[in-house]
């Protein structure tokens, strides 16, 4: 019940794959989006494919794609643009008649969460959001040369492939603080919205799910994983929690 996806956002084709649960009928939605990826692209992990089907399984039609730069699609990293890629998801996902466009859901990791929640801030058509590990800014990556560094490591990872990118570096780095998550969370209520984040997080603090959920609406929810790490899609207790959120969503 696995279909190949092509996604557009700004003209550039984004690899994507549609589970399906294996009954029939007309389904919630759910988006899940990965984060900056920490290491090139290894086409045997399936870390997210699996987790995807999990999800699927669960009864959710969900839709799993790599963001521009990321994977097999198209282009180089850049924040802003990973929020038009969310858009593209979405649209995407209300086209399906197998979907029930009333019950359309998020769920991002790290930089992939901060895309979702900028983006569910301003798209009525998102339901409910899931956080995992999200940053509540990218403020550590304007200190002295953390930028340059990070634009290098993204080089060699292989997620910024245009030598001449980015064409405007200022431009680039303010799309970073545009995205921040904790000056937008606020507009998704009355849209509900999970956080989950480890306490042994050990990329992302665990002070920014704090600060966001101080940021953010009601209907809201934190919940800490102990000992958690930063991968959270690896971690039992988090996908278990966020498959019972969004189960108690999808069903209210």
């Amino acid at each position: 019940m696995t279909r190949p996806v092509t996604l557009f956002s700004d003209n550039l084709r984004l690899a994507g794959e549609l589970h399906l649960p294996p009954y029939p009928g007309r389904h919630p939605g759910l988006c899940i989006c990965h984060g900056i990826p920490a290491v090139p692209y290894n086409p045997e992990d399936r870390g997210y494919h699996d987790l995807a089907a999990r999800f699927a399984a669960a009864g959710f039609a969900t839709l799993l794609f790599n963001f521009r730069g990321a994977g097999l699609s198209e282009g180089d990293f850049d924040m802003p643009g990973w929020t038009r890629d969310v858009t593209a998801a979405i649209d995407y996902l209300s086209t399906i008649d197998a979907i029930d466009s009333s019950r359309l859901y998020l769920m991002g990791f790290s930089g992939g969460a901060a895309a979702c929640i900028y983006r569910a801030a301003y798209d009525t058509r998102v339901a409910a959001v899931v956080s995992c590990a999200s940053p509540a800014h990218f403020g550590d990556l304007f200190e002295g040369t953390a930028l340059n560094g990070c634009l290098t490591r993204w080089r060699e990872i292989g997620i910024i492939r245009d030598p001449s990118f980015p064409h405007d570096m200022d431009r680039w780095a303010a799309g970073f603080r545009e995205v921040a998550p904790v000056a937008h969370v606020n507009r998704i209520a009355p849209h509900p919205i999970l956080f989950l984040h480890g306490d042994a997080d050990e990329v992302v603090p665990v002070a920014h799910a704090r600060q966001l959920f101080e940021a953010a609406g009601e209907p809201r929810q934190l919940t800490i994983i102990p000992g958690g790490a930063h991968r959270l899609r690896v971690d039992e207790r988090a996908m278990t929690i966020a498959l019972e959120w969004l189960r108690s969503r999808s069903s209210g």
